[in-house]
């Protein structure tokens, strides 16, 4: 979610020698990528036989495409917190990249990566992260990203017996009490956007910004659509979707998160482009996520 769901340093060493032995292994083992001028590897810069070989790309471990998301695994883009499941729309998403990359779900392997520190400075312990992470110039300081997977609008749930819920307007919500998750786009679409009167409240996790609706410690949370869709009626019956976000979501989008620099990042978003271009993302997308339809937009 953009909801939804914590910064590790960066090591350095002094045996020069041997970094420089490693570098040429790795320069040996992949053919090189590009980088766009922001850092994050060009689209289509590993997009060679050699770069792209299916099922032997430069992974984390050579032959398996390991695959990170947090946990819990929320629905609707993950069922029954299971991600290696398939079923979900980012889990079905993240195995249909790993099949057009050449890697057939006995080859794919799930870690369990926090949002916070998955979209933070520091080496990662999965190829890519599939997490509901928009896209951001700020995050691509200090993670790549491949081309985006889901475009993604902004909502808000309130308790149905509360001010909020009656909604109409963004100045309708100033004086509410909102919160959202740590870290998301969420957050930032309270604080920029809605510019509440009084400070949000920031959880951890969507777990405990549910729990916090539902004792009525707040009145309202902003999450992405579908998340708005899926809560109001399966996890908290008693709060309904306001409206969405329009203008503050334009353009955004959710990415597959990788390493900064990552030589796979050309290859991942090669394949995102291709599962877009031949209408897979479109039909997963229908199939589950299918109940986020129209809901009002606040203005």
């Amino acid at each position: 979610m953009t909801d939804l769901r914590l910064r590790p340093g960066l090591r350095t060493s002094t045996a020069l020698p041997v970094a420089v032995l490693v570098a040429a292994a790795a320069l040996t083992a992949c053919a090189p990528q590009d980088a766009n001028t922001d850092g994050t590897a060009a689209a289509g810069a590993s997009g060679t036989a050699a770069g792209c070989a299916p099922g032997a790309l430069a992974t984390r471990t050579a032959g398996t495409l390991t695959i990170g998301t947090d946990k819990p695994a929320y629905d609707p883009w993950f069922s029954d917190d299971k991600p290696e499941n398939g079923k979900g729309f980012e889990s079905a998403v993240a195995y249909a990249v790993a099949d057009k990359l050449g890697y057939p779900k006995e080859k794919v392997t799930w870690v369990v990566a926090p949002f916070n520190k998955a979209t933070s400075p520091g080496p990662k312990d999965f190829d890519f992260d599939v997490n509901q992470v928009s896209i951001s110039a700020e995050r691509k300081q200090a993670v790549d990203f491949s081309s985006g997977y889901y475009d993604v609008r902004q909502a808000v749930i309130a308790l149905k017996n509360s001010k909020a819920a009656g909604a109409k307007s963004i100045a309708d919500l100033k004086g509410a009490k909102l919160g959202a998750q740590v870290g998301t786009t969420s957050l930032d679409t309270i604080t920029n956007t809605i510019r509440p009167s009084a400070q949000p409240a920031v959880f951890d996790s969507n777990d405990l910004a549910k729990a916090a609706l539902k004792n009525g410690q707040v009145e309202a949370l902003v999450v992405d659509l579908p998340t708005a869709f899926y809560i109001t009626g399966a996890e908290v019956p008693e709060a309904q979707v306001v409206g969405q976000f329009e203008s503050a979501s334009q353009g955004e989008q959710f990415g597959l998160v990788l390493d900064k620099g990552s030589r796979l990042t050309g290859c991942v978003s090669q394949a995102v482009d291709a599962l877009r271009a031949d209408g897979t993302l479109a039909k997963l997308e229908k199939q589950w996520l299918s109940d986020a339809v129209s809901a009002p937009v606040l203005k």
